[in-house]
């Protein structure tokens, strides 16, 4: 068990000894640590969002590098292994394995496709097809074509965070709509009289609709906020040469 699932299984337990303490009722304590419990998986789905945003932000910074890198007389190859050093943090292990790949077997369109495989990003996708046309037709034209891919991504991730910060409010009423009921049913739990009535079968009734419900609108919400994003490019084809 990793330290992260410690962790959630520590809070989702703290929670429920909390709401017992306030309640005194077994069922309202099991409602309210089923509900961090929901809360608690869809916060790590948006760690893995936060990971794809940093590969995106990063994606500029690639690229720069790139160029970089063959404007002073460096190898494609070359450049890109250096990025195991120099490159952005969210991608050093990735051409650190990168590096790994080619002095084991030297394929180089393998190599790359693994790291492109690896970071599942539609951008990554158009820097590495651009690097393998480029590597396989010559490479006359590799210095213009990653000024424009780094124009297009900058373009678009300017757009997609002003997009971003007009709709955070919705993610913010998300977060306030779905936590309200339930601090409110915890703050009530205090009185005798709310903790008997969530202790009878319709009570527990109530609460598991309440789980269902929040966790229905929750989603919706969050949802209507997540940003469209371009499919990725060459995956089937481009994972059939890789094996």
């Amino acid at each position: 068990m990793n330290t992260q699932r410690v962790t959630q299984l520590a809070i989702v337990l703290t929670s429920g000894i909390i709401a017992f303490s306030f309640s005194q009722s077994i069922y309202i304590a099991i409602a309210f640590s089923s509900f961090v419990t929901i809360f608690l998986l869809i916060a790590q789905r948006k760690s893995e969002s936060a990971r794809t945003a940093a590969i995106q932000s990063g994606i500029p910074e690639l690229i720069d590098i790139l160029i970089s890198g063959v404007q002073s007389g460096l190898s494609l190859n070359e450049s890109l292994a250096g990025m195991a050093d120099r490159g952005p943090e969210i991608f050093k292990d990735e051409f650190k394995r990168f590096n790994q790949e080619m002095r084991a077997h030297g394929d180089f369109r393998t190599a790359l496709i693994r790291v492109k495989e690896s970071l599942s990003e539609p951008n990554v996708d158009q820097v590495v097809e651009a690097l393998l046309i480029s590597r396989e037709l010559g490479g006359a034209e590799l210095l213009n074509i990653l000024r424009l891919l780094s124009k297009f991504i900058r373009e678009d991730l300017t757009l997609r965070r002003e997009i971003v910060v007009k709709q955070s409010w919705i993610k913010n009423s998300a977060h306030l709509s779905a936590a309200a009921p339930w601090i409110l049913l915890l703050l009530l739990s205090t009185q005798p009289s709310t903790s008997e009535a969530f202790s009878t079968s319709g009570g527990v009734l109530i609460l598991i609709s309440g789980l269902g419900f929040t966790a229905i609108a929750y989603l919706w919400m969050n949802h209507l906020s997540k940003m469209p994003y371009p499919n990725r490019i060459f995956i089937d084809a481009e994972m059939d040469l890789a094996e």
